[in-house]
């Protein structure tokens, strides 16, 4: 198994804001890559006033971003990693607040047929039995997780994978300019793939597996861990992301008039 060891880099976004009115979150680097955020920042900004700082991590980062009271809530996607941190303390809640899907993509030569399974587990035993390139983010991350499970559960474990399986350590961003480079296999969520300029003679080979559904949620540090967290603005925003105003604007985002994000917070 090929490994890149890369130092994990947080990205922050903001706009001119005394820092009484900014609010620290962190996000996946999926939710970033997409483009939303700079859709949805600014319209935070001017409907309650508040300032959302973003630090771009992947899941398992920002789940520890969480814990330790670094920021004032986070967004992430993956399930049990989440629901882990809730019953720790260390959030108030988990709030569902939408969701796409996994894909994947790889060279369309497709030398694994790809195209030809009939579900993501095959797929992926397909791209072992051929030994075809794949690359994974291999950082913790919700995708790498997903990813994870779906070679277990096909009965094959990464740690055991030799030379064309390449661990990148890093953002759903390098990892899919990495494959691209080396016209490979990877697992990637739609967003991301959809938003992706460089995708040369990459295309989407696999989709549509219920096991591949990608739900994001938002939860809020407790502030009776740590009492400096903004439980207030973090309130605030999960009023905002809950809202008909945000039900709008995600689900009317489009690339090539391709929906990336679905709406499905319950109020």
């Amino acid at each position: 198994m090929k490994t890149f060891l890369c130092a994990v880099v947080m990205v922050m976004i903001m706009t001119t804001s005394s820092s009484a009115d900014q609010l620290r979150m962190a996000v996946t680097t999926s939710f970033h890559n997409s483009g939303l955020a700079s859709i949805l920042l600014p319209e935070i900004k001017k409907d309650i006033g508040l300032t959302i700082q973003l630090l771009v991590v992947g899941t398992g980062q920002a789940i520890k971003l969480g814990k330790a009271g670094d920021v004032d809530a986070i967004l992430v996607h993956s399930k049990s990693a989440e629901q882990a941190l809730v019953d720790s303390g260390y959030v108030l809640h988990r709030r569902e607040i939408m969701f796409n899907d996994f894909v994947i993509v790889g060279p369309s030569s497709d030398p694994a047929n790809v195209r030809k399974a009939s579900t993501a587990v095959e797929a992926m035993q397909a791209i072992a039995s051929a030994k075809s390139t794949f690359v994974s983010r291999g950082d913790d991350s919700g995708t790498h997780l997903k990813e994870r499970d779906i070679w277990i559960g096909a009965g094959l474990d990464p740690v055991n994978f030799e030379h064309w399986y390449w661990s990148v350590g890093a953002g759903m961003g390098v990892a899919l300019n990495t494959a691209t480079a080396q016209g490979a296999y990877i697992f990637t969520d739609r967003a991301s793939w959809l938003n992706f300029k460089n995708k040369a003679d990459q295309i989407l080979l696999f989709q549509g597996d219920p096991i591949l559904f990608n739900q994001y949620a938002y939860l809020p540090v407790n502030p009776s861990k740590h009492p400096h967290v903004k439980a207030n603005f973090s309130t605030n925003l999960e009023n905002w992301l809950t809202s008909k105003r945000a039900e709008a604007l995600i689900n009317g985002y489009k690339i090539n008039n391709e929906k990336l994000f679905f709406f499905n917070a319950k109020r």
